[in-house]
């Protein structure tokens, strides 16, 4: 139900499906990878689909197969209660032209069910056929929260209490210390704690057509941003947006892609937005470049342990580091401009406190102690007298659904 309310998640779905109906799924065979309540597999056979196998472990699998029972969708969804990756499901699943499956997490990889996707594409869909989604891409960022950092912080101080009830809990503390800055925090932030410039938005782009599983499995992700405002750095945020850009099935029928985020820019999704504390603040200054490496490794959790370094260089600096080698060389030999971190993906811990800006009072970035250079503050026009929310500059122009002036109506979402 959590994910069937999400409306910018389901409605995203069923118009890149329905709407990739004469291009993709008409008179096809198609799969449901992870059906759960079996949404997607309904939207297919809506969209012209001749059969859909719908692929479900879990209990829900029984409850389907008497969803499947309408008469609008009786005799064309199959429902096998089994993980793809079961050897007899191939028993059961032929080859298909079109796998659907909402397989992602927080951050896009947590939960790691992308691979049983991966897994389906390499053992079942044809040759030439079609994935929705096509990629999904997770964008990071700098942050300032101090409001988080300290809430943090005070909640690790708990464990300094030296009597607590005659009981010195001080040896406590520095376990839950580094537990609390590994624990990644789900909820949505406001887009005006981010430092970077736009367009220096990191990001790593996974094509669910190509990826390997020992890529999907281990990877890195480069980090350069460039720092507009002079403020400390509390730590790194992260969202992912998902392409709908299969390819077409249907010859002169041209298959018309959808996009979605999750990022601050764009309405809320169940997913939300996921920040990642640093353990000491970042002092940096605008204008200056923090670079750095992401790495991502899955584990035994079924998702992922995430570490990271970072160094703050001035931009003139920066510009003569050109490899990965050197920059990590340069971290060595200055350790007091380096911030490091370790993070547990599946380790979350949630804070919902961000409720949206006020409409009525334009949000000025020294209200989060963040500030920008005094020629850029003095260019700021005195007459602007109304604060929308930007865009998402990741995403095509045209996929602004709302601002904060002019909310967008449902019929309006999913015309987009």
């Amino acid at each position: 139900q959590n994910m069937l309310q999400d409306y910018v998640r389901t409605s995203t779905y069923h118009t890149a499906i329905t709407q990739n109906s004469a291009s993709v799924f008409n008179g096809q065979l198609a799969m449901d990878v992870g059906a759960g309540s079996g949404i997607l597999s309904f939207f297919a056979i809506q969209a012209g689909a001749r059969h859909v196998y719908a692929v479900e472990a879990s209990g829900v699998a029984e409850k389907l197969r008497k969803m499947t029972q309408q008469p609008a969708y009786a005799g064309k969804i199959t429902v096998v209660g089994r993980k793809i990756e079961d050897p007899q499901a191939a028993a059961v699943v032929p080859q298909v032209d079109v796998i659907v499956s909402e397989p992602i997490g927080v951050l896009l990889v947590h939960e790691r069910m992308i691979e049983s996707f991966i897994y389906a594409r390499d053992h079942f869909l044809r040759p030439g056929g079609a994935m929705l989604p096509s990629s999904g891409t997770i964008r990071l960022a700098p942050l300032s929260d101090a409001a988080l950092w300290n809430e943090t912080l005070t909640k690790a101080r708990f464990w300094q209490q030296r009597s607590f009830y005659n009981v010195d809990l001080n040896p406590y503390f520095e376990a839950a210390f580094e537990e609390l800055f590994s624990s990644p925090v789900v909820g949505c932030f406001s887009p005006n704690s981010l430092m970077a410039t736009d367009e220096s938005t990191a990001q790593h782009t996974v094509d669910f057509a190509t990826v390997t599983m020992d890529q999907l499995r281990n990877f890195d992700i480069p980090l350069q941003w460039n720092i507009k405002f002079t403020g400390l750095m509390h730590g790194v945020a992260g969202w992912f947006d998902l392409a709908f850009a299969p390819p077409s099935l249907q010859s002169g029928v041209p298959a018309v892609p959808s996009y979605m985020s999750t990022g601050p820019y764009a309405p809320a999704t169940h997913w939300q937005q996921i920040r990642l504390l640093l353990r000491q603040p970042l002092a940096v200054n605008a204008g200056q470049v923090v670079r750095g490496i992401m790495r991502m490794r899955i584990n035994d959790h079924r998702s992922y342990d995430m570490d990271a370094e970072i160094i703050c260089l001035d931009a003139d600096e920066s510009a003569r580091v050109n490899s990965m080698t050197a920059l990590l060389a340069l971290m060595k030999s200055h350790p007091t401009r380096v911030r490091s971190g370790k993070w547990y993906l599946q380790e979350q811990i949630y804070n919902y406190s961000y409720t949206g800006e006020p409409l009525d009072q334009p949000a000025k970035p020294e209200a989060a102690n963040l500030y920008l250079p005094v020629n850029t503050l003095l260019a700021e026009s005195s007459t602007q007298v109304t604060s929308v929310a930007p865009a998402d500059p990741n995403l095509p122009t045209d996929f602004v659904i709302g601002t904060k002036s002019q909310p967008a109506n449902q019929d309006q979402i999913m015309q987009q």
